[in-house]
């Protein structure tokens, strides 16, 4: 059952949503020399960019790292990953980590650590 207080909060999000798109829709207009008759074109090419942008902040981003036999999954926020990109760690490749309650911190090539929440331990 949806609360008064949930329908608000789906209202507003869609708001936003909606918002982000014509701002979007705006600046391909302006981009394209304001060429009138595109609007739709404006407006879906805005709505396929502002979604997908949308869908990839929802998308959980992890790395898996096998400890003393035991494989964990450690799920981390990209936007706040300082800089982390998947890849920087050759697969096999020996890595520095560190395990502290539900946090694996696993020391980067570049010395810094990507923090991870753990979300499953594999025996």
């Amino acid at each position: 059952m949806e609360t008064a207080q949930n329908a608000a909060a789906s209202s507003t999000v869609k708001e936003d949503l909606h918002e982000r798109i014509r701002r979007r829709a705006e600046e391909l207009y302006v981009q394209s020399g304001e060429l009138p008759g595109h609007d739709v074109e404006n407006w879906s090419r805005a709505e396929q960019e502002i979604l997908a942008e949308t869908e990839n902040m929802r998308r959980r981003a992890a790395v898996v790292i096998k400890v003393n036999g035991v494989k964990y999954v450690g799920e981390y926020q990209p936007d706040s990953s300082d800089g982390y990109t998947p890849g920087e760690f050759a697969v096999g490749s020996s890595v520095k980590v560190r395990l502290e309650r539900d946090k694996m911190f696993i020391k980067r090539p570049d010395g810094k650590e990507l923090e991870t929440h753990i979300v499953r331990k594999m025996d």
